[in-house]
């Protein structure tokens, strides 16, 4: 006689673990604030409370933050990618260059939502955003000056953040 069975492991992502990812973020703009001089340590708590919310509801599909000049991020930026892929990486923030070149620059950030936003009626969208330490308007999505590196993967709870930075092409 045999016997055969299955298992079913199911993850549940928490806001414990929305802010653990979100920790990871607000590092990694310490990180800048501290070679570049922005943002400052109340945009950093605001950013860091404002992806938690949005990962802990899956609304968000990017989010950058760095330096842009001419319409394009330039060096240094970092671009993170949301996804419900279970990554068994998960790596220490940081490994930001000091001494770019960032003059004429400004720190922004962008936000593009994922396809669950996109879901909610208005009503829906307005309590979420309510709740936000952010207020976001629309404008047109950046473009690069120069490529992008993968190089850092965040994650927690079946869940991960892809980190890729702008690099220079000097």
């Amino acid at each position: 006689m045999s016997y055969s069975y299955t298992a079913t492991k199911t993850k549940t992502f928490t806001i414990t673990n929305a802010n653990y990812l979100a920790s990871k973020l607000k590092t990694d703009l310490k990180r800048i604030q501290r070679f570049y001089g922005s943002p400052s340590d109340i945009e950093i708590d605001k950013y860091e409370a404002e992806i938690a919310q949005f990962l802990k509801h899956g609304y968000m599909k990017k989010i950058s933050y760095g330096f842009k000049k001419d319409g394009y991020w330039i060096e240094p930026t970092l671009i993170y990618t949301a996804s419900d892929i279970e990554s068994s990486i998960n790596d220490d923030p940081g490994k930001i260059r000091p001494g770019r070149d960032i003059s004429g620059a400004y720190f922004y950030s962008f936000l593009e939502y994922s396809s669950e936003w996109y879901e909610l009626s208005e009503n829906e969208k307005e309590k979420f955003e309510d709740l936000l330490p952010i207020n976001r308007g629309t404008s047109d999505v950046p473009g690069i000056n120069g490529y992008l590196e993968e190089d850092r993967t965040y994650a927690s709870g079946g869940k991960a953040l892809s980190r890729s930075s702008v690099r220079s092409l000097e």
